[in-house]
């Protein structure tokens, strides 16, 4: 995921940015996430790839492993996105599964390494849509309560929101995320993250009682689905290639969340905080419109050494 520093201007990547621009990174990723996944299907072939029985959650070494293998590494130094997401991405899309706490690839698996294709690609995104076996938002660990019974909505029905907020963008144009999260806001399907408002009140920053997201209001969209939309967004969309991101330092990128009780003690929210924009590109447009159009784009496919 090679990267290079541009500026974004309302809502569009501009590298003729003037200096008083504010600065991002740009990644383009569909070509890089296709290599990325032979990346580390080589890992899990080799047997150095190691997840937790329990939580499928890969172990700090195996990420570090993964982030070398990715092509110009994660989106930030010491601070796993892409690296965290491959290995449960593996698993979820079965191309991987576990023997004990190691990674060894299924059939499916063997075959993606063997003839690399964005058509995986796609069936991977379509396997993690469905997916019951991880949520997304507990990467926001600031945000706690969230394993008290009948308070989330299910994760799959919240992915398929943001992928239909996706689909909703005009491919190959920059769109603010401020612009993406209010498609979210108001349009249908409605991303919700808690089954009900009252639920809210079992979320909170800090202190379940003076921290209770439920004192939010309607700021409390900002913090909870605003930040599955960015989590969703950074380490899945753009990992699996299918969106082109802009992106800066996450501390102080974001301020919607300093007035809650007890959140001024962060820096930022979660770390996807420094997403500023993002883009559906060719692969992203294919998956989300015409999946059968995958095995004819134009893109660079890894070769096999």
């Amino acid at each position: 995921m090679a990267g290079r520093t541009i500026g974004v201007i309302d809502g569009r990547a501009d590298t003729e940015a003037g200096p008083d621009a504010s600065l991002v990174h740009l990644r383009c990723t569909a070509a890089d996430a296709l290599s990325n996944l032979v990346g580390v299907l080589e890992l899990v072939a080799d047997g150095q790839v190691r997840c937790s029985a329990a939580t499928r959650r890969p172990f700090a070494a195996t990420v570090a492993l993964v982030e070398d293998a990715l092509v110009g590494g994660d989106y930030y130094e010491r601070e796993p996105i892409a690296s965290f997401a491959w290995p449960l991405l593996l698993q979820v899309g079965g191309l991987a599964r576990r023997e004990g706490t190691a990674l060894e690839l299924t059939s499916r698996g063997r075959a993606a390494l063997a003839g690399p294709s964005y058509a995986a690609l796609g069936a991977l995104w379509d396997r993690w849509l469905t997916s019951v076996s991880h949520d997304e938002l507990s990467r926001i660990e600031v945000i706690k309560g969230q394993r008290r019974s009948a308070t989330l909505t299910p994760a799959a029905t919240r992915r398929g929101a943001v992928a239909a907020g996706l689909a909703a963008l005009p491919p190959d144009a920059w769109t603010q995320v401020g612009e993406l999260l209010s498609i979210l806001r108001t349009g249908a399907p409605r991303l919700a993250v808690t089954r009900t408002l009252m639920a809210r009140w079992r979320l909170y920053i800090a202190d379940a009682y003076y921290g209770t997201l439920g004192h939010a209001g309607p700021q409390a969209w900002d913090v909870l689905e605003g930040r599955y939309a960015l989590c969703v967004l950074l380490e899945y969309a753009a990992t699996m290639g299918l969106i082109d991101v802009a992106y800066t330092d996450p501390q102080g990128a974001r301020r919607d969340y300093q007035s809650l009780w007890g959140a001024d003690q962060y820096p930022c929210l979660s770390r996807y905080d420094g997403l500023l924009a993002v883009r559906v590109n060719e692969l992203g447009a294919a998956i989300l419109h015409d999946p059968d159009a995958l095995p004819s784009l134009g893109l660079p496919v890894p070769r096999r050494g």
